[in-house]
């Protein structure tokens, strides 16, 4: 066992010193079914919609295509669904086995839309629902979606539909005799053979016993030059051409020190794809669980259609368009369209399918310490007391894999950890809490009592003869639960009950880690493909991408059921797929302190909370390597922005706690530290709002501003809702960063400083300074009292800021609740209306239903831009009546806008009031 754990750690240092090393993963050219795709020509599609074949129902048009190439059959799926949706399905009519169609994304049944079919000829028909047309040509078949009588989306516009259907392999490849029967091999239309029935990369072999069985097809975005989404790849926001590169692929792996500005594939896929116009937003849901490459082709607007395929209208007025090509390795056609038509309409409709982010406990959107590892209890106590000594508010305490009995989960080593239950009430007695890496590679020894349990079950998935996998990762020799088998799934998250893990809480949290999953000596470093999971009876590949999903969906089941649904869970993960926001946040993995990596922050963070994941974010000061004292100060300001905050750092890091650098490095980080516990009611509002809505709290500035053209393109600054504009300093010894304003009236939240949009302008951002600015017409809940933790906070007083528009108006909400069970769903909340207008700040009841028995109260108003010094200022309410406020004044300039404050008003925030500035 000695000799297995040493040679665990020597692998991972190995591939932790020599960093990402691109010949460990594929290129599209290693890739056989990449390669046959890529190399469809454009124009040339075989495939027929059979107009004879179609049948209406209530829920849709299903019919007949056919592959004139080599007579394959296949079944055209059309549903609309409630919303302006439409799910489009192509599947193989009677293939040899059935074809795996992914079951954990979408949640619920979709609700089908009423629709009416119209035109129908030997040429094609149109499906009429809602404001939204699908136009479908037969032959060969193209799918046009409409929305608003606007052409919007086409689908095998550019004719690069495959199919490849499942097929018996031939030994014996002569062509038959006259009177022989044709073996089923449809082999007749590939001219790259190689890979068709096995693949080998590095040594390793995949065997392929249905041969080749990709699907793929060119979906393209009319008047469209952005597209987002896809992640996870260190990359732009708004998505390259992929002409002169690999195409971007999603399949889950990890990948140590990852490059940026690369389509790799890393920890996560999520295939989904927003496309922005200032007329139109539309997105796309590729379900799909198999790896997947996407192409990327962006077209310019003079006679492209009708230069390459004749797609569309062709003449010479075409109109620009971003065509994608997705390829996935096997599986079925299943795409969702989100037809819009604004970019919060895409937000609702995707989270119809794959449901949203449920409000999580306020605990979780504040910091976070971590790092591999916090050598045992002595040194946790020390750390968290220094935070209390250096004045540092801290939420939560990670502990990574060394907390265990030699990386056996749901165990503590005993020389380390003897008191884990005393050392997580020293945290709880301060308002924290512990979080603790669970990862799905399981030790495999007799002696363990959770793999003995698992294994005596038959839970762990299978090779492809029908043996227990056996991967190699931190433990040594480990097997890997099979979360497709219900048994398996329900086994594991009852191990989460307090007396099965010994030792934890209600107070102990989980984070899931290496759940690509992640294999060091298999091939690309995850599991082999032709790996069995028994309990669905499918292959590896077809499931790979959604394990990681799989995985922590278990593990928040888990916490449920511990507290018998009573408190909200919190998970990280890090493999992540289509639905993953329903049980998880997600991190970005093994990053790096350097400059590069800061910048590429938000750009990929931005790629996921468009595709429905919004609690995201990255290791503070980079997982690999130290950072020196200004770019650690840097990532602590940017990420204080950003929904999930945390700092990790690998094992052989420096230590870099705050408290280790110099006093203006210490003072910089309990700046930034300050400001994310200040607005903790916003982003808690704006949590509260993504679960009604789908709408994430960090987001791209389009999202608001739809038709600002000048935005679409912008990475390197974001909105925290529709109220904070932030613009992180991410290059090394910059003193000044250039700001793009949307329209409107802009303020500096420190020195008031006045800008208007749309323009751009050079900022000043000392060392001390990130620069943010809140949106004229804007009203944002803070709490000033910053405390050790949130939820000592919990009753303390409200300010609001109150950012007047050029009419001299605003608005904001605020959410309230017990900040950590689910007694919100019962009613108990309140959710809550401001409104400032000729000189009247009203508060509101949004919802009447909501009731929250709050202590806390109104501290402050800040009215920022007004154009006179006010003479009075009056409160009105039914407990207080009405009375004068104190308050005071200072004027602004030509640069600065004035600032009014209003001290005490002192009413309770559950009760309706008025404060009127005369």
């Amino acid at each position: 066992m000695a000799t297995l754990r040493r040679l665990a750690v020597f692998t991972a240092l190995i591939l932790s010193t020599f960093a990402v090393d691109r010949n460990n993963f594929k290129s599209c050219q290693q890739s056989s079914f990449c390669r046959r795709h890529r190399a469809l020509k454009p124009g040339e599609s075989p495939y027929n919609f059979q107009i004879d074949s179609m049948k209406v129902s209530d829920a849709g048009v299903v019919g007949d295509v056919v592959n004139e190439k080599n007579k394959g059959l296949f079944v055209l799926e059309l549903y609309p669904i409630k919303d302006s949706t439409i799910r489009i399905k192509i599947n193989e009519k009677n293939p040899i086995k059935p074809r795996f169609e992914e079951p954990f994304a979408v949640v619920g049944s979709l609700s089908p839309e009423k629709f009416e079919v119209l035109d129908k000829s030997s040429n094609g028909f149109t499906l009429k629902f809602g404001t939204s047309q699908v136009v479908l040509q037969a032959s060969p078949l193209k799918i046009d979606l409409y929305s608003h009588g606007q052409l919007v989306v086409s689908t095998n516009a550019r004719g690069l539909l495959k199919f490849e259907q499942y097929r018996n392999k031939v030994e014996n490849e002569n062509p038959p005799q006259d009177g022989e029967e044709q073996p089923n091999t449809l082999l007749d239309d590939e001219d790259d053979k190689d890979g068709l029935w096995e693949e080998t990369f590095k040594g390793h072999t995949d065997s392929k016993p249905n041969g080749p069985s990709s699907v793929g097809m060119d979906i393209s975005f009319v008047n469209s030059k952005h597209v987002y989404g896809i992640p996870e790849h260190a990359d732009s926001f708004s998505l390259k051409e992929t002409t002169s590169t690999d195409p971007y692929r999603l399949y889950n792996l990890d990948v140590f020190e990852y490059e940026v500005d690369n389509p790799m594939a890393l920890y996560g896929s999520v295939p989904v794809m927003v496309s922005h116009t200032a007329q139109q937003s539309v997105g796309i849901f590729w379900h799909n669980a198999a790896e997947t490459w996407i192409d990327i082709k962006k077209l310019p607007d003079t006679n492209v259609v009708s230069s390459i395929t004749g797609f569309f209208s062709g003449g010479d007025s075409d109109p620009p368009q971003v065509s994608t090509h997705w390829f996935s390795e096997s599986g079925i056609i299943d795409l969702f369209v989100m037809l819009g038509p604004r970019p919060t309409d895409v937000f609702r409709q995707y989270g119809e399918i794959t449901g949203n982010n449920p409000l999580p406990p306020l605990f979780s959107l504040s910091y976070h310490q971590c790092r591999w590892n916090y050598n045992d209890e002595e040194d946790v106590r020390q750390v968290h007391e220094n935070f209390d000594k250096y004045d540092l508010p801290l939420d939560v305490m990670w502990l990574d894999i060394e907390y265990t009995d030699g990386r056996r989960y749901f165990t503590w080593d005993t020389h380390k950890f003897p008191h884990p239950l005393e050392m997580t009430a020293n945290l709880t007695a301060r308002g924290r809490k512990l979080v603790a890496i669970i990862d799905p590679h399981i030790k495999r020894d007799s002696n363990y009592f959770f793999y003995k349990e698992c294994h005596d079950r038959d839970l762990f998935v299978h090779t492809k003869d029908g043996a227990e996998f056996d991967g190699w990762c931190w433990p040594g020799s480990s097997a890997y639960l099979d979360f497709t088998n219900p048994e398996a799934a329900n086994f594991y998250s009852d191990t989460y009950m307090l007396d099965r893990f010994k030792g934890s809480t209600l107070d102990t949290f989980t984070w899931n880690d290496m759940n690509e999953p992640s294999v060091f000596n298999g091939p690309e470093v995850t599991m082999q493909k032709d790996n069995i999971h028994p309990g669905l009876g499918v292959e590896h590949r077809e499931v790979h991408n959604v394990y990681g999903m799989l995985f922590h969906q278990a593990t928040y089941e888990g916490h449920l059921r511990r507290s018998e649904n009573r408190l909200r869970p919190f998970i990280l993960t890090r493999a992540h797929y289509a639905g993953t926001q329903r049980t998880a946040a997600v991190w970005t993995g093994d990053n790096t302190a350097d400059w590069n990596h800061l910048r590429i922050t938000v750009p990929m963070l931005l790629s996921l909370v468009v595709t429905g994941i919004p609690h995201v974010g990255a290791d503070i000061g980079g997982f690999f390597g130290n950072p020196d004292s200004y770019l650690l100060s840097r990532w602590y300001q940017a990420s204080a922005f950003q929904p999930f905050f945390r700092a990790h750092a690998h094992l052989d890091t420096k230590r870099r706690e705050p408290w280790l650098f110099d006093e203006e490095t210490l003072h910089i980080i309990r700046s930034a530290l300050r400001q994310r516990y200040q607005y903790l009611p916003l982003w808690y509002t704006l949590f509260y709002e993504n679960e009604l809505t789908g709408t994430p709290a960090m987001r791209p500035i389009w999202v608001d501003f739809p038709e600002d053209e000048a935005s679409f393109g912008i990475d390197y600054e974001h909105l925290i809702g529709s109220a904070l504009l932030v613009r992180p300093v991410v290059d090394q010894g910059a003193t000044s960063a250039s700001v793009y304003f949307p329209p409107g009236l802009w303020y500096d939240v420190q020195d008031l400083t006045r800008y208007t949009g749309p323009s751009s302008a050079t900022v000043a951002a000392p060392r001390d300074k990130i620069p943010v600015f809140q949106r004229g017409g804007s009203i944002i809940p803070r709490k000033d009292r910053v405390r050790r933790a949130s939820a000592l906070m919990r009753d303390d007083p409200y300010t609001l800021v109150v950012a007047l528009d050029i009419e001299g108006k605003a608005q904001g909400t605020l959410y309230m609740d017990d900040e950590h069970t689910f007694d919100y769903r019962q009613g108990k909340y309140l959710y809550l209306e401001f409104s400032y207008a000729d000189g009247v700040l009203t508060s509101k009841k949004i919802d009447p239903n909501g009731s929250f028995d709050t202590s806390s109260w109104l501290e402050r108003v800040i009215i920022v831009g007004l154009k006179q010094q006010p003479s009075k200022v009056i409160l009105k309410s039914s407990s207080l009546g009405t009375r004068e406020l104190e308050k005071s004044f200072i004027d602004g300039d030509s640069n600065h806008a004035s600032q009014l404050t209003i001290r005490k008003p002192g009413i309770n925030m559950r009760e309706a009031f008025t404060i009127t500035v005369q």
